[in-house]
């Protein structure tokens, strides 16, 4: 991932139509502020890591106010949309935010996030913050958010399942070995194909991995050229239909997600799979299961033998609500719940890993996770490949979810329709 956006243009402040939410719901937020005096930070979470989160909560907790934990839904989608129509109603009870990174362009292009400046903005994204984690927070020249996780995709695996297959795990693997090693060792492959998010995140990745992009010159907002019937997008599409047709595709790939195949790696019977998958893999394996020493673990599929894959760029950015009556306070409250202590409990108790460097040299991760897989963990967060950042990524990312799914129905044809597709999306030629 390049480093952070520096292109000077005037900052929009361009509305989004969403319907307007009514504010201080009593089944939502509190509105700042309780029966001592104090005021109530609302903090909108999403659901991965609660435990750690409602600690971090009650920890950067002062005498002046107090964080109070305000759950999303599970879906990136449904977060998106609940925060979205709260900011557009300029709603002053949203205090501090959860953002998935793709959605940090779209609220700060509306105005909906408050920037941090000056010493603020240096401390949130200084040198310990790795570049693929610090891109995420950058717009318009401004840090418009505090990173405080960061995700990426790795390849787990059965060692006993790749050493059947001959696969030197000291060497970079392709898509194409992986799937022709599972197909022909009784193995499968487990990937996030369902009409969601995180198929767009497989897509992309492969593209990237091929030397392309799905936008270029994504700053021009709509008039972003869109890149996908390129031979970087042949491969992608070449890739999920050889899977698809393939004895190592899973029963349910056309709605498969993060969990499905969770399942699959140690089975009753069976030599398991091959998955890629985001760091929380790790902790869900460890202690639960009795194989768990035959889990192995290797840098993401390259999509073209011979050039470095570009694993995918994930994680949790806190945004500050622009209408938020204690804005000084929230700014406050975000850098702590993304200092390095923080980011190590959320590493160590949740399998979030840390967007800043040094906590991987910290002792509690060492004793956390084995060497390789740390370094594994920020390689691929320092080099991954990050989604298209644009403020109309919602819009995208629906376009391409809906020309590629379901992936039994990718071909060669795939990559020419769906460009075309987003091209009149983007010009309002067409309705998603």
């Amino acid at each position: 991932m390049g480093s952070p956006m520096r292109s000077g243009s005037r900052r929009r402040r361009t509305g989004v139509a969403v319907a307007a939410l009514a504010l201080c719901s009593s089944m939502l937020a509190a509105c700042s502020g309780d029966d001592s005096g104090k005021a109530t930070l609302n903090w909108y979470i999403n659901p991965d890591g609660q435990e750690t989160l409602n600690k971090l909560a009650d920890d950067c907790s002062t005498d002046d106010y107090d964080i109070e934990i305000q759950l999303l839904p599970a879906s990136a989608t449904d977060q998106r949309t609940q925060l979205a129509r709260r900011l557009a109603a300029e709603d002053s009870s949203t205090d501090l935010m959860s953002l998935d990174p793709v959605f940090v362009p779209e609220f700060a292009n509306a105005g909906w996030l408050a920037p941090f400046e000056g010493d603020l903005a240096d401390e949130v994204v200084d040198d310990d913050v790795l570049e693929g984690a610090a891109d995420t927070v950058m717009w318009e020249d401004e840090v418009v958010a505090a990173p405080q996780w960061a995700n990426t995709q790795v390849l787990w695996y059965r060692k006993s399942l790749a050493e059947a297959a001959g696969l030197d795990p000291e060497q970079p693997w392709t898509w194409d070995q992986v799937i022709e090693a599972a197909a022909e060792n009784g193995g499968t492959v487990g990937v996030q194909a369902n009409r969601y998010e995180a198929y767009v995140v497989w897509i992309n990745a492969m593209i990237m991995g091929a030397g392309g992009q799905m936008l270029e010159d994504t700053e021009a907002g709509r008039d972003a050229k869109v890149t996908i019937d390129t031979e970087a997008g042949a491969e992608a599409a070449r890739i999920i239909a050889k899977l698809a047709d393939s004895p190592a595709a899973q029963a349910d790939l056309t709605v498969s997600n993060e969990g499905t195949s969770l399942g699959q790696m140690f089975p009753e019977e069976g030599p398991g799979e091959f998955m890629v998958n985001w760091t929380f893999v790790y902790k869900n394996y460890e202690g639960q299961v009795d194989q768990f020493d035959d889990l192995g673990w290797a840098r993401y599929p390259a999509t073209v033998e011979g050039e470095e894959s570009r694993p995918p760029i994930g994680g949790i950015d806190i945004g500050v609500g622009a209408y938020s009556e204690n804005l000084e306070w929230a700014q406050q409250a975000a850098v702590c719940v993304t200092s390095p202590e923080a980011q190590s409990q959320l590493a160590v108790n949740e399998g979030l890993m840390p967007s800043r460097g040094s906590v991987y040299d910290s002792d509690e991760l060492k004793e956390a996770y084995p060497a390789d897989l740390l370094e594994l963990f920020r390689n691929s967060i320092d080099g991954g490949g990050p989604r298209p950042k644009s403020a109309f990524y919602s819009q995208i990312s629906s376009a391409v979810q809906s020309v590629w799914h379901s992936p039994d129905s990718v071909s060669e044809d795939t990559p020419g329709r769906s460009e075309s597709f987003l091209n009149d999306v983007l010009d309002g030629k067409r309705l998603l």
